[in-house]
């Protein structure tokens, strides 16, 4: 079986023909792209719909949803997942748009959770808004799941109704108590830091995530929204969230970042730690381990490539037959995208397009 990449927009020119058939002799022992990077994270969008309506993600109205029939099947994600895992994955992380809008989000975490990789039980992850994961948390924690990060970029009620279009804020908060309450740790809290929105609140938010023993996470502002109206001039740079929170802590950077997307300083000597995500200013492509699969079936070596590897070829087209010729294909598929990938995102290059799709097409 040949994987053919499927462009979405304008295919980098640099990107090359790589993208298209590897020998398989550089990732027989794992997925290792052509630049030495082993890949050990799947994230996976299970839905493109959101409860929110965040002002840099998607507009309030006309979005236009994945149809339903093209939202891969339980099946699906998790032979997906089983292959993967054979493959060296040892990570899955739940995304969406918002996952916990998938019906079967609980039989979804069990039946990847109970994936053996190479190591052992697979870890599984999750994203998600908050909105209704009180509810679902115990039976979510009771089908495996083992790390949780909650979205949240303010605590100010006013502007949370503003900036997500809704007034759920109440919800988030009752979400995040539950995850405090937990047993889920490292728990995570991100905060897109945006200029002129939230940027006289990140000692706030970092506050408020010390008293929920969590760890913040800024993430700098990315072209990653649906209406391709990113403007750089409106991103707060790590520099600017370090000086800010530099006001009122002393950080200490942590070592051993490893592959994490996440820089951490300890705040006065610890124990707590604030993390920044700076995709545009400071890049760590160079230590990435991470895949993405949309949820119809798409295949991403990169958040911001317009190159996409279909899965849905593999799992339902005319060849997919005996389970074990899937296995075989689903395998060729993700060796052609891990091979395809490149050094890394050129965001900051003048010939940078946007992805088509938005982040919640995509997944985080």
């Amino acid at each position: 079986m040949t994987a053919v990449p499927v462009v979405i927009g304008v295919r980098p020119p640099h990107a090359g023909p790589t993208a298209q058939s590897p020998g398989h002799s550089a990732v027989e022992a794992g997925l290792v792209d052509t630049h030495g990077r082993v890949h050990r994270d799947l994230r996976i969008s299970l839905t493109d719909r959101c409860s929110l309506r965040c002002t840099y993600c998607m507009p309030e109205q006309g979005n236009e949803w994945l149809a339903r029939t093209s939202i891969l099947s339980t099946d699906e994600i998790v032979e997906v997942a089983e292959v993967a895992a054979a493959l060296g994955i040892r990570t899955f992380r739940l995304t969406g748009g918002e996952p916990l809008l998938r019906a079967d989000i609980v039989e979804v975490v069990r039946r990847v959770s109970r994936i053996e990789g190479e190591d052992g039980p697979v870890e599984v992850a999750m994203t998600t808004n908050g909105i209704s994961l009180a509810q679902k948390l115990p039976a979510l924690i009771e089908a495996g799941l083992t790390r949780l990060n909650i979205s949240i970029d303010t605590v100010n009620r006013q502007r949370f109704a503003d900036l997500t279009r809704r007034d759920r804020l109440d919800d988030v908060f009752e979400g995040i108590a539950a995850a405090a309450a937990s047993e889920l740790r490292p728990l995570k809290l991100n905060a897109v830091a945006m200029r002129g929105v939230n940027d006289d609140e990140l000692v706030d938010l970092v506050e408020f995530a010390m008293g929920v023993g969590a760890q913040l996470r800024f993430i700098e502002q990315m072209p990653l929204d649906a209406g391709h109206t990113w403007d750089r001039a409106s991103m707060v740079t790590r520099e600017e969230i370090l000086a800010s929170l530099g006001e009122r802590w002393h950080l200490d950077p942590v070592e051993g970042r490893g592959g994490a997307p996440a820089e951490k300083w300890r705040i006065d000597g610890g124990p707590h730690e604030v993390g920044v995500i700076a995709s545009v200013t400071a890049p760590f492509c160079g230590a990435c381990d991470r895949l993405r699969l949309t949820a119809d079936g798409q295949l991403r070596n990169c958040l911001f490539s317009n190159v996409e590897y279909d899965l849905i070829e593999v799992l339902r087209g005319e060849s997919a037959s005996a389970p074990g010729d899937r296995s075989a294909g689903i395998a060729e598929m993700l060796r052609s995208c891990v091979h395809g990938k490149l050094p890394g995102h050129a965001i900051n290059d003048p010939s940078f397009l946007q992805p088509a799709r938005g982040m919640n097409a995509i997944g985080g």
